[in-house]
């Protein structure tokens, strides 16, 4: 199958099975998405899909068979910065202090930026919705609330809204 990750488009074999997650993390070595619960309830797999439309879309990939994805653009934690440069929400994420332990941390910041590319500045209500299929066991949510809320003001702020 052909499979476009982190803007890298790779040819691979995969069993009719396989999830993507476990092509993510046994093919292509990147472990930012973590196997956690695997059935789709706490978050910690989530990557993104890109759509035709340019908008990103968290997944949950211990859910997604590889096989399904052939073709599309999916971004890992490992392709969000670009070199160097953190992506905002990330900066955001550690200036607000939203990771303790880190392990929902790459889940949280994928789906934190796919609600912004969706909504550039969200309600708290919003950023809750958005939030709520990844959980966080040491409890950051207000910090994460606030670190969105933060990414937020900095891309309007870059992009001249």
């Amino acid at each position: 199958m052909r499979l476009t990750v982190n803007g890298r488009t790779r040819q691979l074999d995969v069993a009719p099975d396989a999830t993507l997650l476990s092509v993510l993390r046994d093919q292509l070595h990147l472990t930012g998405a973590k196997p956690a619960c695997e059935r789709g309830e706490c978050g910690a797999c989530t990557v993104l899909v890109t759509s035709a439309d340019g908008v990103p879309d968290p997944i949950y990939s211990c859910l997604a068979l590889a096989l399904a994805h052939e073709g599309d653009s999916i971004t890992t934690i490992e392709g969000l910065s670009a070199g160097s440069s953190m992506h905002p929400v990330q900066t955001a994420f550690i200036e607000q202090d939203a990771v303790q332990c880190g392990f929902c941390t790459p889940g949280q910041v994928l789906a934190a930026v796919a609600l912004l590319a969706r909504d550039s500045a969200p309600s708290d209500d919003a950023i809750v919705r958005a939030m709520s299929g990844n959980l966080c066991r040491c409890g950051t949510y207000p910090k994460i609330v606030r670190a969105i809320h933060s990414a937020a003001a900095t891309m309007r702020g870059s992009s001249g809204d």
